[in-house]
């Protein structure tokens, strides 16, 4: 064992040496485009067109809490665009969702639709033929956000690249013919598409259609043409002939197998697919705002909060008045934030947050991060929730479900994860994005997400807090000895929990240990 220790260290030192010798090509390759303008005889076009007339300046709006229907929104949408398609993601898996979005998109580009493809690149390893592939297609063009150099020593250009490799690209938006867009907290992949996994996703999405839609579209335009969006083509070996014949010979056995066509079986049994396909999908005309980073924000110290969307998210929410609601997977006030919220319940207005308990999240030294702020907060009288694992929030439970690419039978997953970004204030107003409030989010990665002026979504929101949450959630309170302890609603009666619920001592050792590091910055 100890032999295998010291050769391991040659050759992590060579890799490091192999990713640093890697250099990105010059961005001068790049060749700006913009979206389509002249979009309104499309069949979106022509189908959203009245509702937006009678609605001068509004947008419409559907939530998407269920991930079947996230699924179904962008697969209708890709097989309805005439013109266009611009889709810019942090993830797409290889798995099921992912590989049969990745076909409609496909087949989109093979009845003449312009295809723009903008990941980023911290999730594409193993996928560079696929995307080559994608790339090869006369109508698609893929770019990839702030790449790595080497695309076989990943892990290793962390040691070289670290400053530049840890600013990612967590925008997510699905735009088709710039005139239907869907934005919120989902990647593309199983575990938040409602497919079958160990760990699904509780998320929340919205279609838009109207005023905001142009907005999204200029966001993506300057996140394309900016200068960490590199054309796949100068990082990719070109795929060759039987490489594309395999690649789509892999989807449509993927489409044909036992899991994808049950799969979109119940889809297009959804009542969403069924409104499409009468035109009567239920939009709330409202007032929104998009608010997004600017995609300088990763090429400028943490500091420069001028490309920060945080501002502006604050503007467009306004001040909260008597309540206050964020629902977030990764919660990690910093000094600052805790210190806002303090002072907010100090002059009466109500506080809720909700959030991943230790059980429930899939990243562990975020929970750490928060851990430090529950006693101030409990203390000022902000309630605070810890998802279950297994539990559906966010207006899902009375759903029947169904069962983290591009490249059986349906059941229930073993468990669920938040993952929905959505903040509430007054009942008024509601934000629907990919925003964690954490620094990550808030300081290191992009972001983007929609303000809607909705009592509706925002008052659905609250009553989803109120009625649902408290069932599927443990409630935080501080004890006599002012210790903080996890409250269980059960149908016996409440259950209270000294120590931290579902989790086993080695985690709480972990996450122990992770409190005592100087990462808060990196959360």
């Amino acid at each position: 064992m100890q032999a295998r220790r010291i050769a391991f260290w040659p050759l992590l030192v060579l890799a490091a040496l192999l990713a640093g010798c890697a250099s990105l090509p010059a961005p001068l390759q790049q060749i700006p485009s913009t979206a389509l303008s002249d979009t309104g005889a499309t069949r979106l076009g022509r189908a959203t067109a009245p509702a937006a007339a009678a609605h001068p300046g509004k947008t419409g709006a559907y939530a998407l809490p269920d991930g079947r229907e996230a699924f179904a929104a962008r697969y209708l949408l890709a097989q309805t665009a005439e013109r266009s398609l611009d889709l810019q993601y942090y993830i797409w898996r290889s798995d099921t969702s992912g590989g049969l979005m990745a076909q409609a998109v496909l087949e989109a580009a093979d009845r003449g639709v312009r295809v723009r493809l903008l990941l980023d690149d911290v999730n594409t390893g193993g996928f560079d033929t696929t995307l080559a592939t994608l790339e090869a297609h006369p109508n698609i063009e893929v770019r990839l956000f702030n790449p790595f150099a080497s695309r076989n020593w990943r892990a290793a250009a962390y040691l070289t690249d670290f400053s530049r490799l840890n600013r990612r690209m967590h925008n997510k938006s699905f735009t088709a013919d710039n005139q239907v867009s869907v934005v919120g907290g989902r990647n593309i992949g199983d575990e938040y598409m409602g497919i079958e996994v160990p760990v699904e996703f509780t998320d929340l999405d919205v279609v838009l259609a109207g005023a905001v839609v142009p907005e999204i579209s200029a966001s993506f335009d300057a996140y394309w043409n900016s200068p960490s969006a590199y054309p796949a083509a100068s990082l990719l070996p070109a795929a060759s002939p039987d490489e594309i014949a395999a690649v789509r010979s892999a989807w449509d056995g993927l489409r044909a197998s036992p899991l994808a066509a049950a799969y979109l079986a119940t889809v297009h049994e959804m009542q969403l697919v069924r409104n499409a396909a009468a035109g009567t999908v239920p939009l709330e005309w409202v007032p929104a705002r998009l608010v997004h980073d600017d995609p300088a924000k990763v090429l400028h110290p943490p500091e420069r909060k001028e490309t920060h969307m945080l501002p502006h998210l604050e503007a467009a929410l306004g001040v909260p008045q008597r309540e206050l609601i964020l629902v977030s997977p990764y919660f990690v006030p910093g000094k600052q934030g805790a210190q806002a919220l303090v002072d907010m319940a100090a002059r009466g207005v109500n506080v809720t947050v909700l959030t991943n308990s230790l059980a429930a999240t899939d990243v562990g030294p975020v929970y750490a991060g928060y851990v430090k702020y529950r006693s101030e907060l409990l203390r000022a009288g902000v309630r605070l929730y810890e998802l279950k694992r297994g539990s559906l929030p966010m207006g899902e439970q009375d759903k029947p479900r169904e069962r983290h690419g591009i490249g059986g039978s349906t059941g229930g997953s073993s468990g669920a994860s938040l993952h929905a970004k959505t903040f509430g204030v007054d009942r008024s107003r509601v934000y629907v994005g990919s925003l964690n409030l954490d620094p990550r989010s808030i300081r290191l990665n992009t972001e983007m997400g929609v303000v809607l002026e909705s009592p509706a979504l925002a008052g659905r929101l609250a009553r989803v807090v109120e009625a649902e949450v408290p069932a599927n959630a443990y409630e935080l309170r501080l004890a006599p000895n002012g210790r903080v302890v996890w409250i269980e609603r059960t149908g016996a009666g409440e259950i209270t929990h000294n120590r931290t619920p579902e989790t086993g001592v080695m985690r709480l050792l972990g996450v122990g240990l992770m409190m005592l590091l100087p990462i808060e910055w990196l959360l």
